[in-house]
Protein backbone atom coordinates (compact mmCIF):
# COMPACT_ATOMS: atom_id res chain seq x y z
CA UNK A 1 0.00 0.00 0.00
CA UNK A 2 1.40 3.58 -0.48
CA UNK A 3 2.56 5.45 2.32
CA UNK A 4 -0.17 8.49 1.62
CA UNK A 5 -2.70 5.72 1.15
CA UNK A 6 -1.99 4.70 4.30
CA UNK A 7 -1.48 8.16 6.03
CA UNK A 8 -5.19 8.90 4.74
CA UNK A 9 -6.60 6.28 6.48
CA UNK A 10 -5.35 6.59 9.84
CA UNK A 11 -6.42 9.93 9.47
CA UNK A 12 -9.60 8.88 9.18
CA UNK A 13 -9.68 6.47 11.75
CA UNK A 14 -8.44 9.16 13.97
CA UNK A 15 -10.81 11.68 13.00
CA UNK A 16 -13.69 8.84 14.07
CA UNK A 17 -12.08 7.81 16.99
CA UNK A 18 -11.97 11.61 17.88
CA UNK A 19 -16.07 12.30 16.91
CA UNK A 20 -16.56 9.06 19.56
CA UNK A 21 -15.12 11.06 22.08
CA UNK A 22 -16.63 13.92 21.72
CA UNK A 23 -20.38 12.20 21.11
CA UNK A 24 -19.87 10.05 25.13
CA UNK A 25 -20.08 13.30 26.78
CA UNK A 26 -22.51 15.31 25.06
CA UNK A 27 -24.75 12.26 24.83
CA UNK A 28 -24.18 11.61 28.91
CA UNK A 29 -24.76 14.83 29.59
CA UNK A 30 -28.07 15.61 27.63
CA UNK A 31 -29.24 12.10 28.95
CA UNK A 32 -28.85 13.64 32.49
CA UNK A 33 -30.56 16.46 31.53
CA UNK A 34 -33.44 14.33 30.33
CA UNK A 35 -33.81 12.50 33.39
CA UNK A 36 -33.70 16.07 35.78
CA UNK A 37 -36.50 17.12 33.27
CA UNK A 38 -38.54 13.78 33.96
CA UNK A 39 -37.80 14.62 37.86
CA UNK A 40 -38.98 18.19 37.47
CA UNK A 41 -42.34 16.98 35.80
CA UNK A 42 -42.94 15.04 38.51
CA UNK A 43 -42.19 17.45 40.73
CA UNK A 44 -44.93 19.86 39.27
CA UNK A 45 -47.39 17.13 39.35
CA UNK A 46 -46.97 16.77 43.02
CA UNK A 47 -47.57 20.65 43.29
CA UNK A 48 -50.67 20.61 41.11
CA UNK A 49 -51.81 17.41 43.49
CA UNK A 50 -50.75 19.71 46.88
CA UNK A 51 -52.00 22.90 45.48
CA UNK A 52 -55.37 20.86 44.59
CA UNK A 53 -55.94 19.42 48.26
CA UNK A 54 -54.75 22.67 50.10
CA UNK A 55 -57.36 23.92 47.92
CA UNK A 56 -60.46 21.65 48.59
CA UNK A 57 -59.39 21.79 52.53
CA UNK A 58 -61.38 23.76 54.02
CA UNK A 59 -60.55 22.76 57.71
CA UNK A 60 -58.82 25.78 59.49
CA UNK A 61 -57.39 22.91 62.17
CA UNK A 62 -56.07 20.51 59.36
CA UNK A 63 -52.01 20.37 59.54
CA UNK A 64 -50.35 21.31 56.19
CA UNK A 65 -46.71 20.63 57.74
CA UNK A 66 -46.32 18.07 54.77
CA UNK A 67 -47.39 20.06 51.93
CA UNK A 68 -45.68 23.41 53.08
CA UNK A 69 -42.30 21.06 52.96
CA UNK A 70 -43.43 19.69 49.31
CA UNK A 71 -43.92 23.66 48.31
CA UNK A 72 -40.76 24.38 49.84
CA UNK A 73 -38.88 22.42 48.04
CA UNK A 74 -39.61 23.94 44.92
CA UNK A 75 -37.96 27.11 45.51
CA UNK A 76 -35.27 26.93 42.33
CA UNK A 77 -38.11 25.98 40.16
CA UNK A 78 -39.92 29.57 38.10
CA UNK A 79 -44.02 28.37 38.38
CA UNK A 80 -46.89 30.23 36.91
CA UNK A 81 -50.31 28.93 37.71
CA UNK A 82 -52.94 30.52 35.49
CA UNK A 83 -57.05 30.13 35.69
CA UNK A 84 -58.85 28.18 32.61
CA UNK A 85 -59.19 31.99 31.11
CA UNK A 86 -56.34 32.68 30.78
CA UNK A 87 -55.78 34.88 33.87
CA UNK A 88 -52.32 34.55 35.78
CA UNK A 89 -53.39 33.82 39.08
CA UNK A 90 -49.81 33.03 40.95
CA UNK A 91 -46.32 33.18 40.30
CA UNK A 92 -43.82 31.73 42.29
CA UNK A 93 -40.00 32.11 42.25
CA UNK A 94 -39.94 34.79 39.01
CA UNK A 95 -38.92 38.40 39.02
CA UNK A 96 -41.11 40.59 37.08
CA UNK A 97 -42.08 44.27 36.06
CA UNK A 98 -46.23 43.21 37.11
CA UNK A 99 -46.64 42.47 32.97
CA UNK A 100 -47.88 39.10 33.58
CA UNK A 101 -49.30 38.76 29.55
CA UNK A 102 -45.13 38.85 28.49
CA UNK A 103 -44.43 36.77 31.75
CA UNK A 104 -46.97 33.62 30.28
CA UNK A 105 -46.13 34.23 26.91
CA UNK A 106 -42.31 33.83 28.08
CA UNK A 107 -43.11 30.42 29.74
CA UNK A 108 -44.99 29.29 26.73
CA UNK A 109 -42.19 30.01 24.42
CA UNK A 110 -39.90 27.03 26.58
CA UNK A 111 -42.14 24.60 25.00
CA UNK A 112 -42.23 22.41 28.41
CA UNK A 113 -46.18 21.45 28.15
CA UNK A 114 -48.24 22.45 31.69
CA UNK A 115 -49.30 20.58 34.14
CA UNK A 116 -53.05 20.57 34.61
CA UNK A 117 -54.54 20.85 37.89
CA UNK A 118 -58.06 21.11 39.12
CA UNK A 119 -57.23 23.39 42.20
CA UNK A 120 -56.77 27.24 42.73
CA UNK A 121 -55.45 27.74 39.15
CA UNK A 122 -56.22 25.25 35.67
CA UNK A 123 -52.85 25.43 34.22
CA UNK A 124 -49.33 25.26 35.99
CA UNK A 125 -46.61 26.56 33.77
CA UNK A 126 -43.10 25.86 34.68
CA UNK A 127 -39.53 26.46 33.65
CA UNK A 128 -36.59 25.07 33.89
CA UNK A 129 -34.29 26.16 37.31
CA UNK A 130 -30.81 27.80 35.93
CA UNK A 131 -28.70 25.02 36.57
CA UNK A 132 -30.89 22.97 34.17
CA UNK A 133 -30.51 25.45 31.87
CA UNK A 134 -26.58 25.60 32.36
CA UNK A 135 -26.53 21.63 31.69
CA UNK A 136 -28.32 22.26 28.50
CA UNK A 137 -25.68 24.46 27.16
CA UNK A 138 -22.87 22.71 28.92
CA UNK A 139 -22.40 19.85 25.98
CA UNK A 140 -22.19 22.23 23.29
CA UNK A 141 -19.70 24.41 25.40
CA UNK A 142 -17.64 20.75 25.93
CA UNK A 143 -18.21 19.92 22.49
CA UNK A 144 -16.58 23.87 21.40
CA UNK A 145 -13.80 23.75 23.89
CA UNK A 146 -13.12 19.92 22.68
CA UNK A 147 -12.97 20.89 18.75
CA UNK A 148 -11.09 23.91 19.40
CA UNK A 149 -8.64 21.73 21.77
CA UNK A 150 -8.06 19.31 18.73
CA UNK A 151 -8.16 21.90 15.73
CA UNK A 152 -5.54 23.43 17.91
CA UNK A 153 -3.49 20.13 18.52
CA UNK A 154 -4.00 19.29 15.18
CA UNK A 155 -2.57 22.26 13.19
CA UNK A 156 0.66 22.15 16.00
CA UNK A 157 0.98 18.55 14.96
CA UNK A 158 1.00 19.36 11.23
CA UNK A 159 3.38 22.40 12.03
CA UNK A 160 5.83 20.24 13.77
CA UNK A 161 5.35 17.54 11.20
CA UNK A 162 6.48 19.43 8.57
CA UNK A 163 9.02 20.93 10.29
CA UNK A 164 10.92 17.34 10.75
CA UNK A 165 10.03 16.30 7.38
CA UNK A 166 12.18 19.54 5.91
CA UNK A 167 14.69 18.85 8.20
CA UNK A 168 14.73 15.25 7.16
CA UNK A 169 15.23 16.27 3.74
CA UNK A 170 17.71 19.06 3.78
CA UNK A 171 19.22 16.11 6.30
CA UNK A 172 19.16 13.78 3.53
CA UNK A 173 20.12 15.90 0.78
CA UNK A 174 23.42 17.01 2.82
CA UNK A 175 23.83 13.45 3.97
CA UNK A 176 24.02 12.58 0.71
CA UNK A 177 26.54 15.28 -0.13
CA UNK A 178 28.56 14.05 2.58
CA UNK A 179 28.78 10.42 2.01
CA UNK A 180 29.63 11.26 -1.36
CA UNK A 181 32.17 13.78 -0.67
CA UNK A 182 34.76 11.62 1.28
CA UNK A 183 35.35 9.18 -2.00
CA UNK A 184 35.07 11.80 -4.34
CA UNK A 185 37.93 13.60 -2.64
CA UNK A 186 39.94 10.50 -2.37
CA UNK A 187 39.65 10.28 -6.12
CA UNK A 188 40.64 12.99 -6.76
CA UNK A 189 43.44 13.19 -4.61
CA UNK A 190 44.58 10.59 -6.32
CA UNK A 191 44.03 11.81 -9.84
CA UNK A 192 46.18 14.87 -9.00
CA UNK A 193 48.40 12.84 -7.21
CA UNK A 194 48.78 10.79 -10.68
CA UNK A 195 48.72 14.08 -12.19
CA UNK A 196 52.34 15.81 -10.52
CA UNK A 197 53.98 12.26 -10.65
CA UNK A 198 56.16 11.94 -13.57
CA UNK A 199 58.20 9.44 -12.61
CA UNK A 200 55.55 6.67 -11.01
CA UNK A 201 56.77 3.19 -9.78
CA UNK A 202 54.68 -0.05 -11.18
CA UNK A 203 54.60 -0.29 -7.10
CA UNK A 204 53.24 3.14 -6.40
CA UNK A 205 50.76 3.10 -9.99
CA UNK A 206 49.40 0.05 -8.61
CA UNK A 207 49.02 1.39 -5.34
CA UNK A 208 47.27 3.96 -6.60
CA UNK A 209 44.76 1.86 -8.47
CA UNK A 210 44.05 -0.06 -5.79
CA UNK A 211 43.16 3.36 -3.70
CA UNK A 212 41.14 4.49 -6.47
CA UNK A 213 39.40 1.36 -6.66
CA UNK A 214 37.99 1.38 -3.08
CA UNK A 215 36.72 4.78 -3.77
CA UNK A 216 35.16 4.19 -6.58
CA UNK A 217 33.35 0.56 -4.54
CA UNK A 218 32.66 2.98 -1.90
CA UNK A 219 30.74 5.69 -4.43
CA UNK A 220 28.78 2.25 -5.00
CA UNK A 221 28.07 1.49 -1.18
CA UNK A 222 27.17 5.02 -1.19
CA UNK A 223 24.21 4.54 -3.66
CA UNK A 224 23.53 1.07 -2.66
CA UNK A 225 22.49 2.69 1.01
CA UNK A 226 20.20 5.40 0.25
CA UNK A 227 18.73 2.61 -2.07
CA UNK A 228 18.15 0.83 0.82
CA UNK A 229 16.23 3.45 3.25
CA UNK A 230 12.55 2.70 3.35
CA UNK A 231 12.82 -0.54 1.65
CA UNK A 232 13.78 -4.15 3.81
CA UNK A 233 17.41 -5.15 3.68
CA UNK A 234 18.43 -8.34 3.02
CA UNK A 235 20.72 -9.63 5.66
CA UNK A 236 23.18 -12.51 6.08
CA UNK A 237 25.51 -13.88 8.63
CA UNK A 238 28.98 -11.99 8.71
CA UNK A 239 31.78 -12.04 10.80
CA UNK A 240 31.61 -9.30 12.96
CA UNK A 241 35.14 -8.67 13.38
CA UNK A 242 36.00 -8.73 9.77
CA UNK A 243 33.20 -6.00 9.15
CA UNK A 244 34.44 -3.91 11.97
CA UNK A 245 37.89 -4.47 10.86
CA UNK A 246 36.64 -3.23 7.16
CA UNK A 247 35.73 0.01 9.18
CA UNK A 248 38.71 0.08 10.81
CA UNK A 249 41.04 0.16 7.16
CA UNK A 250 38.63 2.60 5.63
CA UNK A 251 38.78 5.39 8.24
CA UNK A 252 42.51 4.65 9.22
CA UNK A 253 43.53 5.19 5.48
CA UNK A 254 41.28 8.44 5.97
CA UNK A 255 42.14 9.83 9.17
CA UNK A 256 45.23 12.06 10.74
CA UNK A 257 48.15 10.28 11.78
CA UNK A 258 47.95 11.57 15.31
CA UNK A 259 44.29 9.42 15.54
CA UNK A 260 45.00 6.32 17.60
CA UNK A 261 42.89 3.02 16.35
CA UNK A 262 42.47 0.15 18.69
CA UNK A 263 40.51 -2.69 17.66
CA UNK A 264 39.94 -6.14 19.78
CA UNK A 265 42.70 -5.06 22.47
CA UNK A 266 40.68 -6.57 25.11
CA UNK A 267 38.99 -9.55 23.59
CA UNK A 268 39.07 -11.80 20.52
CA UNK A 269 35.47 -12.78 20.11
CA UNK A 270 34.43 -13.19 16.59
CA UNK A 271 31.05 -14.35 16.79
CA UNK A 272 28.36 -14.80 13.44
CA UNK A 273 25.70 -11.67 13.10
CA UNK A 274 23.14 -11.18 10.98
CA UNK A 275 23.38 -7.62 9.52
CA UNK A 276 23.35 -6.05 6.44
CA UNK A 277 27.02 -5.66 5.65
CA UNK A 278 26.54 -2.12 3.62
CA UNK A 279 24.32 -0.66 6.05
CA UNK A 280 25.90 -1.98 9.35
CA UNK A 281 29.33 -0.52 8.43
CA UNK A 282 27.68 2.76 7.17
CA UNK A 283 26.38 2.97 10.96
CA UNK A 284 29.79 2.07 12.58
CA UNK A 285 31.65 4.69 9.97
CA UNK A 286 29.26 7.33 11.00
CA UNK A 287 30.44 6.49 15.07
CA UNK A 288 33.95 6.75 13.87
CA UNK A 289 33.42 10.13 12.52
CA UNK A 290 31.88 12.13 14.94
CA UNK A 291 34.27 10.23 17.23
CA UNK A 292 37.01 12.15 14.81
CA UNK A 293 35.21 15.43 14.87
CA UNK A 294 34.98 15.59 18.64
CA UNK A 295 38.57 14.87 19.10
CA UNK A 296 39.72 17.60 17.12
CA UNK A 297 42.26 15.97 15.12
CA UNK A 298 44.52 13.84 18.09
CA UNK A 299 43.48 11.34 20.36
CA UNK A 300 42.29 7.54 20.41
CA UNK A 301 39.52 5.28 18.86
CA UNK A 302 38.61 2.18 20.72
CA UNK A 303 36.78 -0.62 19.67
CA UNK A 304 35.63 -4.21 21.46
CA UNK A 305 32.97 -6.43 21.24
CA UNK A 306 31.54 -8.39 23.71
CA UNK A 307 29.73 -11.68 24.03
CA UNK A 308 26.77 -11.09 26.03
CA UNK A 309 24.91 -14.65 25.25
CA UNK A 310 21.66 -13.37 23.80
CA UNK A 311 23.32 -10.24 22.23
CA UNK A 312 26.45 -8.62 21.39
CA UNK A 313 27.60 -5.51 22.53
CA UNK A 314 29.86 -3.46 20.24
CA UNK A 315 31.79 -0.75 22.27
CA UNK A 316 33.02 2.16 20.21
CA UNK A 317 35.22 4.64 22.48
CA UNK A 318 36.56 8.14 21.52
CA UNK A 319 38.93 10.52 23.85
CA UNK A 320 37.02 13.59 22.43
CA UNK A 321 34.73 16.07 24.29
CA UNK A 322 31.99 13.96 25.61
CA UNK A 323 28.52 14.30 25.71
CA UNK A 324 26.25 16.15 28.43
CA UNK A 325 23.81 13.62 30.08
CA UNK A 326 20.86 15.55 29.34
CA UNK A 327 21.24 15.24 25.49
CA UNK A 328 21.79 10.70 25.60
CA UNK A 329 19.05 10.57 23.77
CA UNK A 330 18.61 13.37 21.39
CA UNK A 331 21.92 13.30 19.73
CA UNK A 332 19.62 10.50 18.29
CA UNK A 333 17.03 12.56 17.28
CA UNK A 334 16.83 14.48 12.99
CA UNK A 335 17.86 17.93 13.25
CA UNK A 336 19.83 17.70 16.51
CA UNK A 337 23.31 18.62 15.74
CA UNK A 338 26.40 20.09 18.23
CA UNK A 339 27.98 20.71 14.91
CA UNK A 340 28.41 24.50 13.63
CA UNK A 341 28.04 23.06 10.53
CA UNK A 342 26.49 19.84 11.51
CA UNK A 343 22.89 18.67 10.11
CA UNK A 344 21.92 16.04 12.91
CA UNK A 345 20.95 13.11 10.53
CA UNK A 346 23.37 10.57 10.94
CA UNK A 347 23.18 9.55 14.20
CA UNK A 348 18.83 9.77 13.55
CA UNK A 349 19.69 7.19 10.28
CA UNK A 350 22.25 5.35 12.36
CA UNK A 351 19.53 4.52 15.05
CA UNK A 352 17.20 3.54 12.78
CA UNK A 353 19.08 0.92 10.76
CA UNK A 354 20.08 -0.69 13.95
CA UNK A 355 16.76 -0.58 15.68
CA UNK A 356 14.52 -0.98 12.61
CA UNK A 357 16.75 -2.89 10.21
CA UNK A 358 18.67 -5.28 12.46
CA UNK A 359 16.31 -5.56 15.56
CA UNK A 360 19.12 -4.37 18.05
CA UNK A 361 19.78 -0.99 20.14
CA UNK A 362 22.10 1.53 19.65
CA UNK A 363 23.08 3.85 22.74
CA UNK A 364 25.44 6.66 24.85
CA UNK A 365 26.78 3.84 27.07
CA UNK A 366 28.87 6.51 28.69
CA UNK A 367 30.05 9.69 28.22
CA UNK A 368 32.54 12.32 30.88
CA UNK A 369 32.86 16.25 29.53
CA UNK A 370 36.85 16.49 28.81
CA UNK A 371 37.16 12.60 28.71
CA UNK A 372 35.30 10.93 25.96
CA UNK A 373 32.28 9.06 24.60
CA UNK A 374 31.82 5.65 24.76
CA UNK A 375 28.15 4.33 22.09
CA UNK A 376 27.02 0.54 22.54
CA UNK A 377 25.50 -1.17 19.44
CA UNK A 378 23.22 -4.41 20.86
CA UNK A 379 22.65 -7.24 18.19
CA UNK A 380 21.03 -10.47 18.74
CA UNK A 381 23.38 -13.88 18.62
CA UNK A 382 23.03 -15.28 15.07
CA UNK A 383 21.49 -18.58 15.80
CA UNK A 384 21.43 -21.10 12.44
Amino acid sequence: MDLYQKTSRWKIYLFLVGIVILLIPWLFANYLAKKLQEGEQKKMQIYARTMEELTRNTDNQADFTFHQQILASLKDIPILAVSETGRVVDVINCNFSGDTVSLLKEFKSTGIPPIQSFGYARYIYYKHPQTMQLLNYFPWFQLILLVAYALIGYAVFNTSRREEQNRVWVGMAKETAHQLGTPISGIMGWIENLRMSDDITPEEREEILKELQKDSFKLQQVADRFSKIGSKPELTASSLREQLMMCKEYMQARSPKTIEYEFFAHSDCDPQVMINSNLFQWVVENILRNSLDAMDGKGKISVDCIDEKTHIDILIKDTGHGIPSSKHNAIFRPGFTTKQRGWGLGLSLAKRIIENYHRGKIFVKESKIGEGTTFCIQLPVYQP
